[in-house]
């Protein structure tokens, strides 16, 4: 109960914030829920200048890191706010005033447990850059290597967590008074959120990260990771060598310094191609702030808190799918999204082929630098609704980072397709994951798997047996209980989307009235 009472008071906080920018989403509810769609309207400034998405990213932004970070996470889900809603959201830089140096030294010296003196013979105070988790300050060794100072915000666990449980709160309420919104999976995406958030406040795991990926690049030296320092990095600071180059997006400085940008921009294809396809393990936050081209033309990333995962199977999945739309063979396309699972197999494959279809020809023929394998993706995603196709957080994720370099390709030259640079890679890997050899060894390796577990399984049946051939298998008085409380538990449940929905609606009600 103190659960949803708080929350109701921090709902009506953040509403009042959203309708003095015009965010509040009036219109969208007119039609389901005229009576809250009332209400917003009334909460709702008039006369705010920007589009919808604009004045909603600046909404957002003015309530804090975590809605940020939501409004992040609302960007690469079109087939939720819309492709306009979703590029203006897409525009979120997450910078925010920084916190004084005096703080910042404060924290170092209690996460590593030395005077900073020690830690550093300089230390600047004027943060280089300020976003919502933590800052940078540039400083320099005893030993005289120049490095840059990750430190976390001053109680920002604290408030994530305040924000977090309020996301959730409303995930399930939405849920519940909507189960349609199920295939959407709006918990799973407050938990994707929460999960990053996590990961991001604990920047020993970005360090890890940055190690990870090190040891992925090693021996390319087209494609740089600043070396942690791990004798200054902890929980809540995390130390780098600090990075001298030209930001990717500033073309006139780049030839100033000597660099060809299409080098530049093959460089950045065959980094993005590898980390996806080759390892599975990726850089989700590639904007040209975290990019950098060095001395050398050489590309140099930094800011590993959001990364992504993708295992064979998934990687498999996305190179058959794109092949089947680079050569019109929808048919593949259909197929396999009914193999991996995502469209449920009681759909149907031949309309979904032919929605499949829809999404492909209008870029057939088109010049390569027009065609936006991170649009494509968009675009199956909000296609797939009427398929019931659940929403695979990896893959929003990824769409989202190929958006973000496809971005920095086009900066890089217009007229370039970053992919098509990236062919020969594609083609050789297409042979050795996709190819009859492959498809060979893959086969063996399961028959192989299949015989290693015959054995158990033989054990397993034979057990079984013997228990149904003694008057069947028992269950555990505790798994009896179990079972009752859960059911009981699911009744309580079912009924109270019904009064807070209500209590929802009566408190908004009541602040429009002030409001108004």
């Amino acid at each position: 109960m103190i659960r949803h009472l708080r929350n109701l008071v921090r709902l009506v906080a953040i509403a009042r914030t959203l309708g003095r920018f015009g965010a509040l989403p009036a219109e969208e509810l007119r039609a389901v829920a005229p009576g809250l769609a009332w209400i917003m309207a009334r909460l709702n400034r008039k006369g705010v200048p920007g589009r919808k998405g604009q004045r909603l990213a600046r909404a957002l932004t003015a309530l804090g890191p975590s809605f940020v970070k939501l409004g992040q996470a609302l960007s690469t889900r079109a087939d939720l706010v819309g492709d306009a809603v979703a590029a203006d959201l897409a525009q979120l830089r997450d910078r925010l005033d920084p916190f004084p140096g005096e703080q910042a030294r404060r924290t170092v010296e209690e996460a590593l447990g030395r005077p900073i003196a020690e830690l550093y013979a300089a230390f600047d105070d004027h943060a280089v850059a300020a976003a919502s988790i933590a800052q940078v300050h540039f400083a320099e060794t005893p030993d005289g290597r120049r490095v840059a100072v990750k430190v976390l915000r001053p109680g920002v666990e604290a408030a994530f967590a305040k924000d977090l449980d309020l996301m959730d709160w409303l995930a399930r309420l939405a849920l519940a008074v909507q189960p349609r919104l199920a295939r959407l999976k709006p918990v799973e995406v407050v938990r994707t959120v929460a999960d990053s958030v996590a990961l991001e406040m604990d920047l020993r795991m970005e360090a890890a990260a940055a190690s990870e990926l090190a040891e992925n690049f090693r021996g390319d030296e087209t494609f740089q990771i600043p070396a942690v320092d791990w004798d200054r990095t902890a929980k809540r600071v995390m130390t780098i060598a600090r990075v001298d180059g030209v930001p990717v997006d500033r073309v006139d400085a780049l030839r100033a310094a000597g660099h060809d940008p299409d080098v530049v921009l093959g460089h950045a294809a065959n980094a993005f191609f590898n980390m996806v396809f080759r390892d599975g393990f990726f850089h989700a936050d590639l904007h040209p702030g975290n990019l950098f081209v060095d001395g050398s033309g050489n590309l140099v990333a930094v800011d590993f808190g959001i990364m992504g995962r993708l295992d064979r199977q998934t990687r498999l999945y996305l190179a058959d799918m794109l092949v089947g739309f680079l050569n019109r063979d929808y048919d593949l396309v259909a197929r396999v999204h009914f193999e991996a699972g995502y469209v449920p197999a009681d759909q149907n494959l031949e309309l979904f082929r032919q929605a499949c279809r829809s999404i492909g020809e209008p870029v057939h023929g088109r010049p390569l630098h027009e065609i936006s394998v991170g649009r494509l993706l968009a675009q199956l995603f909000a296609t797939t609704e009427r398929f019931a196709m659940e929403t695979q957080p990896q893959l929003l994720l990824l769409q989202k980072s190929m958006l973000t370099a496809e971005g920095v390709g086009r900066v890089l030259n217009p007229v370039i397709n970053m992919w098509e640079l990236a062919r020969p890679l594609i083609e050789r890997w297409m042979i050795e994951n996709r190819g009859p050899e492959a498809r060979v060894a893959e086969a063996t390796t399961a028959l192989a798997s299949i015989a290693g577990k015959l054995p158990q399984l033989l054990r397993d049946a034979e057990s079984v047996s013997a228990q149904l051939a003694g008057g069947g298998l028992k269950l555990h008085p505790d798994t009896v209980r179990a079972l009752a409380a859960t059911e009981l538990a699911q009744t309580r449940e079912s009924l109270r989307p019904v009064w807070w929905a209500v209590g929802v609606a009566v408190v908004l009600g009541l602040v429009a009235v002030v409001a108004g």
